[in-house]
């Protein structure tokens, strides 16, 4: 096994580095693990996109989808969709090259949305109507325009 300060400690190699780039001590840099932390950066930041669109994709499906649920249901999908819509519309904001990756992020994010809002769909209780999962698209209904629209709720 290594033994270098990056497998060490990690937040310490960061913190060396930050100051070896202020001070231009750019031949002691360690490259190979400054592009690894780089291209990880971009990968988490993609991640973070795609998991905010999986659940904001999930209960706008699940509102249109099961609009015959309880309000009481239905009041923590529109929770959630306005703090994951938030999240999104943030992300965008502070990174906007991810605008070139939306399109790829929905397509990616919406299998998995619809798993989650099928599996959460079978969790209904108290007489509240199991959807089949044909009523569930596999091609993502909303477009880009919908998803980003702070008062489309899918219903």
């Amino acid at each position: 096994m290594s033994n270098t300060l990056y497998d060490r400690d990690l937040q310490l190699w960061i913190e060396q580095t930050i100051d070896q780039l202020k001070n231009r001590e750019f031949e002691s840099l360690d490259i190979e693990h400054l592009i690894e932390e780089l291209v990880d950066l971009g990968k988490s930041e993609k991640n973070t996109l795609k998991n905010n669109l999986m659940i904001l994709l999930a209960h706008l499906l699940k509102l249109r989808v099961q609009s015959d649920a309880p309000h009481t249901m239905k009041g923590s999908w529109y929770s959630s969709i306005l703090e994951h819509r938030q999240r999104v519309l943030n992300s965008l904001a502070d990174t906007p090259s991810l605008k070139g990756f939306l399109g790829e992020a929905i397509e990616k994010a919406y299998g998995d949305g619809r798993k989650l809002a099928i599996k959460e769909g079978k969790l209904a209780k108290f007489g509240v109507r199991i959807p089949e999962e044909s009523k569930y698209p596999q091609i993502c209904p909303f477009s880009i325009e919908e998803i980003l629209d702070e008062d489309f709720y899918g219903d």
